[in-house]
């Protein structure tokens, strides 16, 4: 039920770059499929990759159509679809000033008990322009279901992300809302060599039953600066914003 026709979505405009920056910013959000239905989010998105010189999104419920740019002209975007409802598409979507040199969409193999839908993520590898690959998994995990259905998808993240050897980046809705998922999230985070970047509580992350559920992993590249953006109300998430270097 609801499993989109088209699982990976993916749109460059002629004018993306072929290279990733030394130094760039990424914003990660759950927009809780609010980012065509809310008539301000574009105006506010716009305003906001300007004035903090954004260079990659990585949206989670995000709502899009078959393969037309749902952001803006000049960002070029994959997706991975999870629902499809009256030919309007909803997932995890990646959009950058830089072409992605090559993407994959993937399903969680298990399925949300109440609609049955999968969740999707979605696997993208940029080049900087010595060469050196960075690889970025964006993730929305699967939420009402056993913890055995939350550890077989973490496990299918390790077996992707630890055949790269270079620099990455993991970050997305966790879901990580009890005790044995974030054991599990964090022996992950371990085995990759990740750093956390160390959000707190009282930086309003979204978080249920006491467990931060926003996260953004890193290995192989330098953490510049970080924060929580608040006033929005576009989501019930808040949008996380990180400055990242290259090594």
């Amino acid at each position: 039920m609801f499993i989109p026709s088209i699982l990976h979505h993916r749109s460059c405009n002629s004018d993306c770059n072929s290279f990733m920056p030394e130094t760039f910013a990424l914003l990660c959000w759950n927009v809780h499929k609010n980012n065509r239905k809310i008539k301000r989010f574009k105006p506010y998105l716009k305003e906001l990759i300007e004035n903090e010189k954004i260079d990659i999104l990585l949206f989670q419920e995000a709502h899009f159509r078959d393969n037309t740019s749902c952001i803006f002209p000049e960002l070029t975007y994959d997706a991975a679809a999870n629902l499809e409802l009256m030919n309007e598409f909803y997932g995890v979507l990646t959009a950058s000033k830089t072409e992605s040199k090559k993407a994959q969409a993937y399903l969680s193999q298990g399925r949300e008990i109440f609609m049955g839908s999968h969740k999707s993520f979605l696997l993208s590898l940029y080049t900087f322009k010595d060469g050196v690959e960075l690889l970025i998994l964006n993730v929305h995990a699967i939420n009402f279901r056993e913890n055995r259905h939350y550890h077989q998808e973490l496990e299918m993240f390790l077996e992707l992300m630890s055949r790269h050897k270079g620099p990455m980046i993991i970050a997305g809705d966790f879901n990580s809302w009890n005790k044995n998922r974030m054991n599990r999230l964090n022996d992950i985070k371990e085995k990759l060599g990740l750093n956390a970047v160390p959000f707190t509580k009282i930086d309003r992350v979204k978080s249920f039953m006491g467990n931060q559920l926003d996260f953004i992993f890193y290995r192989g590249i330098e953490l510049l600066d970080f924060r929580v953006i608040k006033e929005h109300k576009l989501s019930d998430h808040n949008p996380l914003l990180v400055r990242f270097k290259k090594i």
